[in-house]
């Protein structure tokens, strides 16, 4: 038996296995929170009108827009290796430089306090 017919048939086993594991320990009885359709904590028999709070929606915005900074930022110890890797850390400093502004205004102007 060659390596790979061994690691295909391990592999199958474990799969059975994990799977045969799932359905057995698996919860059988949900709770009510469980078999409610909404998961969000808000009731989902009340009034679908109530005011949505407009600093959450501001805070998860900049939540966002911190988080695509990073993912722009993760790919920059290797600009290093680039011809020219002054473009690569000009843009970057461009790029910190505004979201750090814009942060410092919307601290200014109090968009993040959520006591009024």
């Amino acid at each position: 038996m060659n390596m790979i017919t061994f690691m295909f048939i391990l592999s199958l086993t474990l799969s059975i296995i994990l799977t045969t594991l799932n359905f057995w320990l698996a919860q059988t009885n949900p709770d009510s929170e469980k078999l409610s359709p909404y998961e969000c904590g808000f009731d989902p028999l009340g009034s679908a009108r109530l005011p949505f709070s407009i600093r959450f929606f501001l805070v998860a915005i900049l939540f966002l827009l911190f988080d695509l900074e990073i993912a722009l930022l993760l790919p920059l110890p290797w600009a290093t290796q680039l011809e020219s890797p002054s473009h690569t850390l000009i843009w970057t400093s461009t790029i910190l430089i505004l979201l750090t502004l814009g942060l410092i205004y919307e601290w200014a102007q109090g968009g993040l306090e959520w006591a009024e």
